[in-house]
């Protein structure tokens, strides 16, 4: 069923979403994805088989735990600029980004239920590189850039799109309000460096204090992805009340830094059980967390285990 209407999430119970897609299916598939890009395996069944079976764990997960899903599709590189470099077509690009909404739909018939809500978001990934970004866009750029890919979504099943890896404030404002435009929620995903700070030193309170004022308020709720907690756990400890409208957090396995993470040969996939503690312990700082994932490096693995000590906590 559609939720655009009213994201079951904002409700308060537990969601969980996926974890590290691309570095699963390149270390743990052994799959070859040309600029990170997983929206590529959809060009073939074999392909698409490999994307399905990543998500069902998680689906898994969801219902055992008697949870929500959030169903991020797999389209974090899908947007002009990088199929531009993969040599795909705006056609074909429009097709890929809805056949990857509809594997979610597929994923969603067979797992929803009353206990477990299934929500599908078109993600959307940056412009330019997700940890060093070398040109910045102004917020009118970023939503003539982003309303391509939006405009597909809002044409879809999708339930909500999310900015995932957004490295500035300007590139969010211009997805949300892309995303207003076209009609669908929006969710803002910053990510920070290991001191907390966004990669352009933008301190992540005033990132989303910005986003909140040239939108109108304009996300659903914000997020932090593709950071260990140990990067900002401090940071949010003296925070203001813009805390309170951080509802996600898709965290790395590793405590490497991006530039470390970027040189790594080998995954570094942490220690599940001590990643969901600190997400457990994060709620004291983040009191609406309850949309729980991983990012480079995690698996079901960390998801379950972080699921497990959310409801414990």
């Amino acid at each position: 069923m559609s939720h655009r209407d009213h994201l079951p999430q904002l409700d308060g119970s537990l969601f969980v979403t996926d974890g590290g897609i691309e570095t699963s299916l390149i270390f743990h598939d052994g799959l070859d994805l040309p600029l990170f890009a997983a929206f590529t395996l959809l060009q073939d069944e074999e392909g698409t088989q490999a994307v399905r079976r990543y998500f069902e764990p998680y689906a898994e997960i969801a219902v055992a735990k008697e949870a929500g899903l959030v169903l991020e599709s797999p389209t974090w590189r899908a947007s002009p600029r990088w199929a531009a470099e993969l040599g795909i077509s705006e056609s074909e690009l429009d097709d890929l980004n809805r056949r990857a909404i509809g594997l979610m739909e597929e994923i969603r018939e067979r797992y929803e239920s009353a206990a477990t809500p299934v929500v599908i978001s078109g993600c959307i990934g940056p412009q330019d590189d997700g940890y060093n970004p070398q040109a910045l866009m102004s917020a009118d750029e970023a939503k003539a850039y982003h309303s391509t890919q939006i405009a597909t979504f809002a044409d879809t099943a999708a339930d909500v799109v999310t900015a995932v890896t957004m490295t500035y404030a300007d590139e969010a404002i211009g997805v949300t309000r892309a995303a207003t435009e076209a009609g669908i929620p929006a969710v803002i995903n910053f990510t920070v460096e290991t001191d907390g700070r966004l990669p352009n030193e933008e301190p992540l309170g005033d990132a989303i204090a910005a986003v909140v004022a040239a939108t109108d308020d304009g996300p659903a709720y914000f997020g932090i992805n593709c950071a260990h907690p140990t990067h900002f756990d401090e940071v949010l400890e003296s925070a203001g009340e813009w805390r309170k409208r951080i509802r996600s957090l898709r965290a790395n396995a590793s405590t490497k830094s991006h530039a470390e993470l970027d040189e790594a040969t080998e995954l570094d996939a942490g220690d599940p059980d001590d990643l969901g503690a600190r997400y457990a312990r994060l709620k004291a700082s983040l009191p609406n967390l309850n949309v729980v994932g991983g990012c480079c490096g995690t698996d079901q693995r960390h998801v379950g285990a972080v699921a497990e000590a959310m409801l414990r906590s």
